[in-house]
């Protein structure tokens, strides 16, 4: 029987394009390093309720016990002091259904 995969769900508002793009360069290698792939990240996500904006993003981990190790991690957490000064973020992690 497979694990059920673990996903990083993000809403990332920018106000500092040049800072989010440090944090970008920091956060990828972290998210390769820790076993992610993105599966979906960009400002167009067809948004049919509600009035939230900004960046979607969706990255796959191998389990959610993996998401919340890369999400705890020392590496990830420095990107994510540099995306809290240039941003406003809503995330959640959660496992998958199978």
């Amino acid at each position: 029987m497979n694990m059920p995969k673990g996903y990083l769900v993000a809403n990332i508002r920018v106000t500092d394009a040049d800072k989010f793009a440090a944090f970008s360069g920091m956060a990828g290698p972290v998210i390769k390093a820790h076993g992610g792939k993105v599966l979906a990240k960009g400002p167009d996500a067809e948004r049919h309720e509600g009035n939230v904006t900004g960046t979607v993003m969706m990255i796959e981990f191998d389990s959610l016990s993996a998401a919340r190790k890369f999400y705890l991690s020392d590496e990830y957490q420095a990107a994510k002091a540099i995306r809290d000064a240039c941003s406003e973020t809503d995330l959640m992690l959660i496992e998958g259904t199978t």
